[in-house]
């Protein structure tokens, strides 16, 4: 049976617009329940985790909970939650907690990606929670420092590793995620732990030269761009 469901919640599902929350939102609002299956087979999800977490940063909350799926395992499936449980609403730049958060961060750090380091306008930054929402959930209390901006592309790479790291799936440690470089690449002790160091280097504008001259000599050479250039750092250190 299809729960009935309070003004307020079905005012905030009205509001989303976006095509993979909707999807996530119109389907429970059929069934009273969407499964990880119905993500990927219905739909062409095949990070379900994902699309979820869009549902969830809309202010929409989600209940998690195990069903018997087709071939007879237990699979994930969803369903709202109470929502006056939730605090966040709309983290996607039209609220004033958003612009608030959006503001003191880029006054911090600069209008810049934390993964990539890559200045861009403030508005092509994307609001993300340094520890994931399904690792921390809402503590009911908002701070800047528990925040990070990122470019779309630094938020979809951060997303595809969170949903594949073994914390995520099973650990849900916040303290793990503390010294992720996902969560703070300026000071980390692994990527979704795993022993990996790294850090991401983009050439803008004029820069763009050096990158094609890096390419070529790389080719002519028959090593990757990556294993050229951390030869030349070795020789330097």
């Amino acid at each position: 049976m299809i729960p009935k469901y309070s003004r307020e919640l079905l005012a905030l599902c009205a509001s989303v617009r976006a095509k993979r929350p909707r999807a996530v939102i119109d389907h429970i609002l059929k069934h009273g329940q969407v499964t990880t299956d119905d993500l990927k087979n219905l739909y062409g999800y095949n990070h379900p985790p994902r699309a979820v977490r869009d549902v969830r940063e809309t202010g929409i909350p989600l209940e998690t909970f195990r069903v018997t799926g087709s071939d007879g395992r237990k699979i994930a499936a969803y369903r709202f939650g109470d929502p006056g449980k939730t605090m966040l609403r709309r983290m996607d730049g039209r609220t004033g907690l958003s612009k608030k958060i959006r503001d003191e961060l880029v006054a911090a750090h600069g209008s810049r990606c934390f993964i990539y380091l890559e200045t861009m306008d403030k508005a092509e930054l994307q609001i993300d929670h340094r520890i994931p929402y399904e690792i921390s959930g809402d503590t009911g209390k908002f701070h800047t420092e528990d925040f990070m901006l990122l470019c779309a592309s630094a938020n979809r790479a951060k997303s595809w590793s969170c949903e594949h790291c073994e914390n995520w799936r099973h650990t849900k440690s916040s303290d793990i995620c503390r010294t992720c470089y996902w969560s703070f690449p300026e000071c980390y002790q692994h990527v979704a732990m795993r022993q990996i160091r790294r850090f991401d280097l983009i050439w803008q504008g004029v820069e763009t030269e050096r990158y094609d001259s890096l390419s070529k000599k790389a080719d002519e050479q028959k090593e990757s761009l990556p294993d050229f250039v951390k030869k030349i750092l070795a020789r330097t250190l």
